[in-house]
């Protein structure tokens, strides 16, 4: 199954984690990708991550860029 992908580049903080809590309320499990552009980003959307119950998976592509690669059974 394709995960979803949610590309929060270019967003400042908080609208990726709201972002991020919308998509994993809708999806309620499987497979979401979330890309952000800067590390603050990139750590709160990880702790949102977590503290709904998904497990983040976190590569960093280039100088700014992360994905987190979450998934929730």
């Amino acid at each position: 199954m394709k995960p979803t992908t949610l590309d929060a580049r270019g967003l400042s903080c908080p609208q990726p984690v709201l972002l991020a809590f919308q998509a994993m309320r809708e999806m309620g499990s499987g497979h979401l990708e979330i890309l952000v552009d800067n590390e603050a980003s990139q750590e709160n959307v990880r702790r949102a991550v977590v503290s709904q119950g998904w497990t983040p998976t976190i590569t960093k592509l280039n100088e700014n860029d992360y994905v987190l690669r979450c998934e929730k059974s």
